[in-house]
């Protein structure tokens, strides 16, 4: 029998705190979200601040054409290497249920189309010239792990099978894609941008 681990810590012990980061009603009946440790008890606007304080000049964009299941995943590791934004290229509704609420500690951005998202790039007060560097395994693709890729730059991934579409790939300066040495042809979108973020991380961050 697996024991289950319980998430999260129950009611402060002791003496009030006196900090306004604190959330009364956590700090009452305890804080079991899925947040980092040194987050416990924080109020949500307080940790989102702190994050902000802090945020990665890097965004990620994701195709949602077809209400994918990865987008959700996808989100939830933008959270865990705090990206500047994940932009939503599409459909303004998108399948949250694998981002675990971490879309919450984030800043979403929509954009009908990939025109749209390019706009945004390149104006200011938006990307302010910012790349945007698509993630595919498509002909004339460049290996992820040869490219330099720019320390402010959106990362931007297609939807799972279908890949990058032809209007976004027509916006990127650069397509790159994750080098594999087994049988199959793609990996799954969303590891392929944990991937992504990961190397972006390794050489900037």
């Amino acid at each position: 029998m697996v024991e289950e681990r319980e998430v999260g810590v129950g009611p402060w012990a002791g003496s009030w705190p006196v900090d306004p980061r604190l959330d009364p009603e956590l700090l009452a009946e305890g804080d079991r979200r899925n947040v980092q440790d040194r987050y416990r008890y924080w109020r949500h606007e307080a940790i989102v601040a702190d994050l902000d304080s802090r945020r990665a000049p890097l965004h990620i964009a994701i195709e949602n054409w077809e209400h994918d299941f990865n987008i959700g995943s996808i989100v939830r590791t933008a959270n865990a290497f705090n990206v500047a934004a994940f932009h939503i290229v599409g459909r303004r509704r998108w399948n949250r249920r694998g981002a675990m609420v971490t879309d919450r500690y984030q800043h979403e951005v929509h954009h009908p189309t990939a025109g749209d998202l390019a706009a945004w790039a390149a104006a200011p007060g938006g990307g302010n010239g910012i790349p945007i560097i698509g993630i595919d395994n498509v002909p004339g693709s460049v290996p992820l792990e040869s490219y330099a890729v720019p320390r402010a730059c959106v990362l931007a991934f297609g939807q799972e099978g279908p890949g990058l579409s032809e209007a976004l790939r027509a916006e990127c300066t650069a397509i790159l894609h994750i080098t594999q040495h087994g049988s199959t042809r793609s990996l799954n979108a969303g590891a392929a941008a944990a991937i992504a973020m990961y190397e972006w991380a390794r050489q900037h961050a």
